[in-house]
């Protein structure tokens, strides 16, 4: 494939809206992912901070929804859809101000062929959504600041701008601190005329102010969030090797193993001085990178970590291993070529997406399905984003036949134990037929539903509830709620199918006569 300078920009705008054209129709087509759905409730039951995450996320899909008038998983994804092109550009602009426009486009291209760029963050919806475009942003400034004079007035107002990104960064996941950690290791290191620059405080001062929400949400309840997220990480006295290699796997996969080898490769080179960068630029893309990066690899030596949780440091290392890729096509005379990795790498992420997407919707690759009643498709991962949206007509006539018979009231709620599948359950079943669902058991459980039980007006003594379960992770109620109702009667049993033959079931129970309010 030959390049030439004058249609860099034309493969540009290809690249971003043949991407956005294809993540557009996956957001629209493909059901909601456990977390997602989970999320969601951000939106519905806003709040200043939340048990698990902070604010943002909810924030952005009341705003792409319409504060959730229009409910629907394309119209929460939206901003998904939105910022992954947003991101394309600047990642574009961010290297071709370092170099070229050439080197620009290898980093558009190995964006959009990062999993976790293009999938994770470019489909669905998560805190990491709008984390990543701040951090971006967040990227673009601070590259401009410190290569500046610390007297230009530009460059004073771009580091008080910074502040403002990883604040908000800090409100969509708090581990966009990490931006602080960089930046002023990089002041202490390698300019220390910043510390004497009143910009810096303002900035820091700034940050502080956006997080204020999230503290106040906090000390409003026993700092139950910071509490859960530090308990993930907490030295539990095992050396976890499992975890590490599972947190490597993950990032090489979130990453595509093409550009996971490419960044690897660019480090090494680095540091053999086989590759020299511009001295800032390098300095500073490594240390909003390598930190974070390291200290979750660290984690993972006794705690299981989550490859998402440092992927946005791997995407500050595109912008190095698009300069080092362009390097390299100087070296060798082969500037008017786009280098065969990238083709390799955007033939893979494209196999992911087509083949992901189809065995989601169809199973087209044979699984070993669980043939037991109660069990079947609980080893099949593709379930988890497969079949909610058949589960509401099924039981809605269900429903609907109970109220008919006076065995039920129309405003019987849905119960569960667990934050997930409830969630499922309360977007594709109860916000659609107008009923409440609340939870039942502890906090790491049951999460943002302790909060909504008391928001949709609690238990009450005497009522009756519906509680549905999956037979992938199948569990009688009477093991659950043991003693709490007066009767526990099974109602009707949704089976799912996918290409004819049953892959899920969905088990209605009835449990009548509430005896006990939970204390939760």
């Amino acid at each position: 494939m030959k390049i030439a300078d004058k249609n860099i920009r034309k493969g540009l705008i290809i690249l971003t809206v043949t991407s956005f054209v294809i993540r557009a129709f996956l957001a629209f087509w493909l059901e909601f992912g456990n977390d997602e759905v989970y999320y969601t409730l951000f939106a519905r039951f806003p709040d200043w901070s939340h048990f698990d995450h902070p604010p943002m996320i909810g924030w952005l899909m009341q705003i792409t929804t319409l504060n959730t008038l229009l409910n629907h998983e394309f119209f929460y994804r939206l901003s998904s859809l939105i910022f992954m092109t947003i991101n394309t550009l600047l990642i574009f602009n961010i290297a071709k101000s370092i170099r070229n426009e050439r080197t620009g486009l290898y980093a558009a291209i190995l964006y959009n062929t990062s999993v976790y760029s293009a999938i994770i963050t470019g489909i669905f919806i998560l805190p990491d959504t709008p984390q990543n475009l701040l951090w971006i942003l967040t990227m673009l400034l601070v590259l401009n600041v410190f290569t500046s004079d610390p007297d230009s007035k530009q460059a004073k107002k771009k580091l008080v701008l910074a502040g403002l990104t990883i604040g908000l960064g800090m409100i969509s996941k708090y581990t966009s601190v990490f931006l602080w950690f960089g930046i002023l290791t990089y002041i202490m290191l390698f300019d220390r005329r910043w510390l004497r620059k009143a910009a810096l405080y303002y900035s820091l001062l700034i940050s502080f102010v956006c997080f204020i929400t999230v503290l106040y949400w906090n000390i409003s309840n026993d700092f139950v969030s910071f509490g859960f997220q530090t308990g993930r990480i907490v030295w539990n006295g095992n050396l976890r090797f499992d975890y590490f290699i599972t947190e490597l796997a993950g990032g090489i996969l979130y990453n595509n193993p093409v550009n996971y080898i490419l960044f690897f490769t660019m480090i090494i080179a680095l540091f053999r001085k086989k590759f020299i960068p511009e001295k800032p630029y390098s300095r500073l893309l490594l240390l909003l990178s390598l930190p974070m990066i390291i200290v979750f690899l660290f984690f993972s030596l006794f705690r299981a970590t989550l490859p998402h949780w440092s992927a946005p440091a791997y995407n500050t290392l595109i912008i190095l291993t698009a300069l080092w890729l362009e390097s390299m096509a100087v070296f060798r005379n082969d500037q008017k070529k786009i280098p065969w990795v990238l083709k390799l790498s955007a033939a893979l992420i494209a196999i992911i997406i087509v083949f992901g997407s189809l065995q989601i919707k169809y199973g087209i690759f044979p699984v070993k399905i669980e043939t037991e009643y109660h069990k079947i498709g609980s080893n099949d991962i593709s379930m988890d984003m497969y079949g909610w949206r058949e589960v509401k007509p099924a039981f809605e006539k269900t429903r609907n036949r109970l109220i008919a018979e006076g065995k039920m009231k129309p405003d019987c709620a849905l119960i569960g134990e667990n934050w997930f599948p409830l969630a499922d359950f309360d977007f594709y079943v109860a916000r659609p037929l107008e009923m409440k669902a609340f939870a039942i058991g502890s906090l790491d459980k049951i999460h943002k539903y302790h909060w909504i039980n008391e928001i949709s007006g609690g238990f009450q003594l005497g009522n009756d509830y519906y509680y549905l379960t999956t037979s992938r992770d199948y569990k009688h109620p009477e093991q659950i709620f043991p003693q709490m109702f007066s009767q526990i009667i099974p109602s009707d049993t949704i089976t799912i199918e996918r290409n004819r033959k049953p892959v899920k079931r969905v088990f209605v129970f009835l449990l009548k006569d509430l005896k006990v309010v939970p204390n939760n």
